[in-house]
């Protein structure tokens, strides 16, 4: 089994799952589809998620992926969708805590879980004055300039020393001063009065915290998307548009491909140009439409255009996988050279930058 799971080629999302129209239609358990799930991924993109298990939980899941058997492709194609369709809701992980963490109960054991939303529940640390000497300072500052004078000199008392002196720094004079003075003068806080401190921030401060942190889902759905073949990304995108079609509408918004190339200006067209091999352009124009082949060539000069129709033509037919690969690289040197501020991308009804 675990030899035919590895070196089956019928998968399209990736290597190590078998797909065949023969097998049996079922509802799949947790252990299972998070087993489905790293599977349709493969060795490669699997790798850094198994990385973050420990050894009870990748025992937990090869155990699930040696029962699992074959998958239909309705089967594969229902997982994902539900996958997409759950993290790019907005009711599902940006909703709130409790709605993520049955989300993730539903795909990984319960101890994995519970060491994920401490962690998205705030920064680390073992208890809630770790936690704060792990919040950016001028964050914090923002928060406790509400308080009241003697409640900062608690907090700034239980925390890092460092961290204490850059809040005070940042905190209005006249309010520094008062807070200053109180903690020369702080007696030892009764427990009932700390443990109130400690809920309070635990409730208000850290909950918004991890909210406000929190990357929206849809930004990170539309990269996903960007990372799948063509193929793939069509079969999910019109699932999603058939279940969800704003969601749908927002990841197309927030997606950029090759083909939004063409909205780079003159300038930053060149810049491009010039920081990619001539080979690796022809290969990508190999697969692209006629408008997209015309910006490109309209951009060199008429000999290098010329070379370039005739590298394209020497290469004959190349593998649509390729060409996606080739693809996917340009455009990741565009958001590299977007985010050095070397090129502008903008969106596409122009308005605002893309990438920042």
């Amino acid at each position: 089994m675990a030899q035919e799971l590895a070196t089956n080629t019928n998968n399209p999302a990736g290597k190590g799952l078998v797909i065949g129209d023969d097998a049996t239609q079922r509802v799949l358990s947790g252990d299972e589809k998070a087993a489905v799930l790293l599977l349709s991924l493969g060795p490669d993109n699997g790798k850094p998620i198994w990385q973050e298990l420990d050894e009870m939980e990748i025992r937990q899941l090869s155990r699930a992926m040696v029962r699992l058997g074959s998958i239909t492709q309705q089967m594969l194609d229902d997982l994902l969708v539900e996958f997409v369709t759950k993290v790019s809701s907005t009711g599902s992980i940006s909703g709130n805590p409790e709605s993520t963490e049955q989300l993730l109960l539903s795909f990984l054991p319960s101890e994995r879980v519970d060491t994920i939303m401490e962690e998205i529940r705030g920064p680390a640390g073992r208890n809630i004055w770790e936690k704060l000497s792990n919040v950016q300072e001028d964050i914090l500052a923002n928060y406790l300039k509400n308080e009241y004078p003697q409640t900062i000199a608690v907090v700034l008392s239980k925390i890092s020393t460092d961290h204490a002196s850059n809040v005070l720094g940042i905190l209005p004079e006249e309010l520094a001063l008062d807070v200053v003075q109180r903690m020369l003068a702080l007696d030892p806080v009764q427990k009932e009065i700390l443990e109130k401190i400690e809920a309070t921030l635990r409730s208000e401060f850290m909950s918004t915290l991890s909210h406000t942190q929190r990357r929206d889902s849809h930004e990170q759905m539309a990269e996903i998307f960007n990372s799948f073949d063509r193929q793939t990304e069509a079969r999910f995108m019109t699932s999603l548009e058939d279940n969800h079609r704003e969601s749908a509408e927002k990841i197309k918004e927030l997606m950029f491909t090759f083909e939004d190339l063409t909205r780079l200006d003159g300038t930053a067209i060149q810049t491009l140009l010039q920081a990619i091999d001539k080979k690796e352009i022809a290969l990508a124009l190999k697969g692209s439409n006629d408008s997209v082949k015309e910006f490109f060539l309209s951009n060199m000069s008429a000999r290098a255009a010329k070379l370039m129709l005739d590298d394209m033509e020497a290469m004959g037919p190349v593998r649509l996988k390729d060409v996606d690969e080739m693809q996917a690289k340009i455009v990741s040197t565009a958001k590299d050279l977007s985010a050095r501020g070397e090129i502008v991308i903008a969106k596409a009804n122009g308005s605002e930058e893309m990438i920042s």
